[in-house]
């Protein structure tokens, strides 16, 4: 991820649950918050309820991907976390995709004249 880095640790993630706003979809759940930094960092959450270790890490590879991909229409000085809902678990890369940018959307923090949409 060129312009992002990671959330880390447990206590900055509490903060941006705490203190950020949220939108949901069919699969995923995302938290924003502004940073005051001029990049942006997101976490992704992947719980043991959606599947065992290789599905968590497979789905955390596939919405890091869509974010690397897309991380140019993103506004940035934002903490970004991004939770993974079970219904995920037996998705592909498109609708993850589709659901990452559905958030981002909802959250006005894309940069629509950067992104044109497909349909």
């Amino acid at each position: 991820m060129k312009f992002s880095e990671s959330l880390k640790k447990n206590q900055q993630f509490q903060f941006v649950y705490k203190y950020g706003k949220s939108y949901a979809n069919k699969y995923l759940v995302m938290y924003i918050k502004e940073n005051g930094l001029g990049t942006n960092r997101i976490g992704i959450s992947v719980s043991k309820k959606v599947g065992n270790s290789v599905v968590r890490h497979r789905i955390t590879r596939l919405i890091r991907e869509s974010y690397r991909l897309h991380e140019a229409v993103f506004n940035s000085g934002l903490d970004i976390v991004v939770v993974a809902r079970p219904a995920v678990a037996s998705v592909g890369y498109g609708e993850v995709e589709s659901a990452l940018l559905h958030l981002g959307k909802l959250h006005q923090i894309i940069k629509v004249y950067l992104y044109l949409d497909e349909k």
